[in-house]
C-alpha cells in the first residue's frame, strides 16, 4: 500500500506519518526561535529549559527538531531519558547508560560522583554542556527530579553542568509547582508554550508538508482550508484526518484529494428519515 500511495502521486515520503524526515518537518517561528536560543545560550551557560503544551500542540516535534540540531553541533554529547517513569534506581541506571558511566545501582553516591565528574570535565575540555533531553517529563517522580537538580550543578549551584530540557503536557508545570519542587520549577531558563495552532499555521504546515514531499498540487486548495478548519488547532488531528484521506483516495486511484473526497470520507450520515420511519 505505501509503494503504491507513493508512485501514485509521485511522493517522496508520505507526508502525513509521525515518522516524517527531519529535513520535511514543518517548524513554526516559536520553535524556531526555542531552538536557537538552546544552540546558541544553554548549551553554553548550563540549566534547565520546559516544553509544555496540549498533545498535538507541537511538544515532540519541537524535541526532535532540537535533538537533530544539537547532534550536529561538534563537542556536545546529548542523551534522552527514554523512561521517564522510571524510580530513582533506575533512573540512575539509564542515566549511566546514556553517558556511558558504568554504574553500580545500590551506590547512588558513587553514580551520582561519577556522572558529575563526567560531565564536569566535558564542560572543561569543550566549554560546551552535555545535553539531556526528557519527553514525557510530567510522568518523572518528584525525588527524581529533584535529584537530577541536585546533579547537574556544582560549586554551590554556581556552575552548571547539565543542560536539560523536559517536555511534558499541562501537568508538568503544574507539577514543578509543587512545594518540593519549586527549587527546580525557579531554574527553567527557556520556556516554550506550545498552543492551539491558528488556521493560517496549519495551513502554512500542510502546505510546506506536501511541497517537501514532492507533490504540492495534491490537495485542492478548498480541501485544505477545509481540513484546517476542522483540526480544531491542532497539528496531530490535521495530518490524522489528512493521511486518512490519502489512504483511501489511493485505494480509489484518484488522481487528486479534494472537499468531495473530505464529504464522502467524514460526513455524517443523515439518520432522521429512517427514526421517522421507525417511529411511523
Amino acid at each position: 500500500m505505501i509503494q503504491k500511495l507513493l508512485a501514485l502521486y509521485g511522493l517522496k515520503f508520505n507526508p502525513f506519518t509521525p515518522d516524517l524526515p527531519t529535513e520535511a518537518i514543518y517548524v513554526p517561528p516559536k520553535i524556531e526561535d526555542f531552538c536557537w536560543r538552546i544552540e546558541q545560550a544553554l548549551v553554553r551557560e548550563g540549566g534547565f529549559a520546559m516544553i509544555h503544551g496540549d498533545p498535538g500542540s507541537g511538544k515532540s516535534i519541537a524535541l526532535r527538531v532540537l535533538a537533530e540540531r544539537l547532534a550536529r553541533l561538534p563537542d556536545v554529547t546529548v542523551g534522552a531519558i527514554n523512561h521517564p517513569q522510571s524510580n530513582l534506581a533506575d533512573f540512575y541506571r539509564e542515566l549511566g547508560d546514556v553517558f556511558g558511566v558504568p554504574l553500580k545501582p545500590h551506590n547512588r553516591w558513587g553514580g551520582f560522583k561519577a556522572l558529575r565528574e563526567q560531565w564536569q570535565a566535558h564542560l572543561e575540555s569543550t566549554r560546551r554542556r552535555p545535553v539531556l533531553l526528557i519527553d514525557e517529563a510530567q510522568e518523572m517522580a518528584p525525588p527524581v527530579l529533584s535529584e537530577l537538580r541536585l546533579m547537574a550543578s556544582a560549586r554551590f549551584d554556581s556552575q552548571p553542568l547539565l543542560c536539560v530540557v523536559l517536555a511534558g503536557d499541562a501537568r508538568l508545570p503544574e507539577k514543578l509547582r509543587r512545594e518540593d519542587l519549586v527549587p527546580l520549577g525557579s531554574r527553567i531558563r527557556t520556556r516554550l508554550a506550545t498552543e492551539h495552532a491558528s488556521r493560517d499555521e496549519l495551513l502554512a504546515c500542510l502546505n510546506h508538508l506536501l511541497a517537501g514531499a514532492g507533490n504540492a498540487s495534491l490537495m485542492t486548495p478548498g480541501l485544505r482550508q477545509t481540513l484546517c478548519d476542522h483540526a480544531a488547532g491542532n497539528y496531530r488531528i490535521l495530518m490524522t484526518l489528512a493521511g486518512e484521506l490519502l489512504s483511501v483516495a489511493a485505494r480509489r486511484d484518484l488522481a487528486v484529494l479534494d472537499e468531495k473526497l473530505y464529504l464522502d470520507v467524514f460526513a455524517q450520515p443523515d439518520t432522521k428519515p429512517q427514526r421517522r420511519a421507525a417511529a411511523r
